[in-house]
């Protein structure tokens, strides 16, 4: 017979009823109020229903017995939140706790060639679709963004990519160079939530230019893109489309000024101007007005030109939100630091797309417990505390409690010291 612990009042009550049924009673008590695994209190903010809709719609458990894709998912973002460096060693990790598989969700039959198959063979889409779920999902539960400072009701954006290298000899599908491979992560970047907005794949190769072009655009929303990205084509069109766009100006750019406006020198802000494109191919391209404001930064010493379709907003607040478009190249290096998107589990296209959209769906993940808690830890503390503690069965709230660190220094230490004669 297996024994459990059992408080004394408990006991004491047990012994005075004397009965094996209440005793019975008292250990499935014991037994329920010992909790879930950390894991397995946060993976229900998964929209479960949305998930087998998806999972349905690209056939995904089809001639599936045992290790479904919702298995499948929970296994992949296990291996995330506790940055796994490969598929072995996320197995490793999992066959050592092969007795808690089932109350973690990742089903009775999980082992390296049923991962490493589900990820080659079943659609990358359907992660790619439960990610944008998850990510109208997060961003509709977040706050603002306390750094944001700018009083602007409509959202803002920044979109930026960034490549991921590859092997050449493993990854020859990723080839973009003659002995070189990669892939290019495109994001469109909610600046006041911190949530990536839009995730695009796409080989290395293909210009960031073109990444603009699976872009549904907001009335009246702010779109801050690197200079990379002008193609007064694709600027058009964000015009058309009754968003605004802020961008840096390339050199040599043939306009014609048409009328100037007040500038504040002490703001940093030289020349706030109406202008007028001249050139061949660029004024059928963009053939309205554009406002071109020339900005030094006090802290570098350099001095910015940038071309806006918006004429109202003052021209110090267009330098800052183009200074906010930095949070998504922060972004890009802290999912490349904190979550498995450079070194990968598969070789396959499917499978790389999986992971990376795992990543984006543990991050989301990570965003939403954030938000529920309401906890002033950061994404990254978060994280990090998930990491090691997934398996423990504390109520999360508890774990997730930020603790500050006393100041009180104690000169009272039971240490022996040492002399130095």
């Amino acid at each position: 017979m297996m024994l459990y612990p059992m408080s004394g009042a408990v006991f004491r009550r047990f012994l005075e009823r004397d009965d094996f049924r209440s005793l019975s009673f008292v250990l499935k008590t014991e037994l329920m109020n010992q909790g879930k695994y950390i894991f397995s209190q946060i993976t229900p903010l998964f929209p479960r229903r949305v998930f087998d809709r998806i999972v349905d719609k690209h056939n995904g458990n089809k001639w599936v017995k045992h290790f479904t894709c919702w298995n499948q998912l929970l296994c992949m973002v296990f291996g995330q939140l506790t940055t796994r460096e490969s598929l072995r060693d996320l197995l490793v990790t999992i066959e050592a706790h092969s007795l808690k598989t089932y109350h973690l969700g990742f089903g009775k039959s999980v082992s390296r060639s049923n991962l490493a198959k589900a990820n080659e063979k079943r659609s990358y889409q359907i992660f790619e679709d439960f990610a944008i779920h998850m990510i109208s999902i997060a961003r509709k539960n977040a706050t603002v963004n306390e750094d944001f400072k700018l009083d602007i009701e409509s959202n803002v954006y920044a979109f930026d990519s960034s490549v991921i290298d590859l092997c050449m000899s493993v990854f020859w599908w990723a080839e973009f160079r003659r002995n070189k491979a990669g892939i290019k992560l495109h994001a469109l970047y909610d600046i006041k939530t911190s949530i990536p907005a839009y995730i695009l794949i796409s080989n290395a190769a293909v210009h960031d230019v073109r990444g603009l072009d699976a872009i549904n655009y907001e009335p009246g929303a702010y779109y801050v893109l690197d200079k990379a990205y002008v193609d007064f084509g694709r600027l058009n069109f964000i015009d058309y489309s009754k968003a605004y766009f802020i961008t840096r100006a390339k050199r040599p750019l043939l306009l014609k000024r048409i009328y100037s406006q007040s500038s504040n020198r002490k703001n940093g802000v030289l020349s706030d101007q109406t202008v007028r494109l001249t050139g061949v191919g660029t004024s059928k391209k963009y053939p309205a007005k554009l406002r071109r404001i020339r900005f030094k930064d006090e802290e570098s010493g350099r001095t910015f030109t940038f071309l806006t379709n918006n004429f109202s907003m003052e021209a110090e607040n267009i330098a800052l939100l183009y200074k906010y478009r930095w949070s998504v190249e922060l972004f890009f290096k802290w999912i490349k630091q904190h979550l498995k998107v450079k070194s990968f589990w598969g070789t396959t296209a499917n499978a790389v797309k999986i992971q990376i959209y795992s990543a984006i769906i543990g991050y989301c993940l990570v965003a939403m417990v954030k938000e529920s808690l309401k906890s002033n830890m950061s994404i990254y503390e978060i994280l990090q505390v998930l990491n090691v503690s997934l398996l423990d069965k504390t109520p999360v709230n508890e774990v997730l409690k930020k603790r500050g660190h006393s100041s009180e220094q104690h000169t009272d230490y039971k240490q022996l010291s040492i002399n130095i004669i």
